[in-house]
């Protein structure tokens, strides 16, 4: 896959998880002050995620077209992390 194509596929899943991240919010509206406070909880930490991989695809961005391979490996993990939480979160609340 060359950096092009990389970096299309992770604004497309960087713009998923966000539009995910916004319907956990407008569920928590409606939860419970108890559960309103647990979806809070994890939806900070799947935005505190989400800007760990926004920073990894900045980092893929400014890479040279030989240096940005050095950033994939540290985006794709940034990119499972943030997979099982996503993953975790539906399971919990969705």
């Amino acid at each position: 896959m060359d950096k092009e194509t990389y970096q299309q596929k992770l604004q497309a899943q960087l713009d998923q998880w966000k539009a995910e991240i916004d319907k956990l919010q407008a569920q928590s509206r409606e939860a419970s002050a108890d559960m309103q406070a647990k979806y809070q909880k994890q939806i900070k930490e799947l935005r505190e995620q989400r800007s760990e991989m926004e920073a990894q695809y900045d980092k893929i961005q400014a890479a040279s077209a030989e240096a940005w391979k050095d950033f994939k490996t540290g985006a794709d993990q940034a990119w499972d992390n943030m997979s099982n939480a996503m993953k975790s979160a539906w399971s919990r609340f969705g």
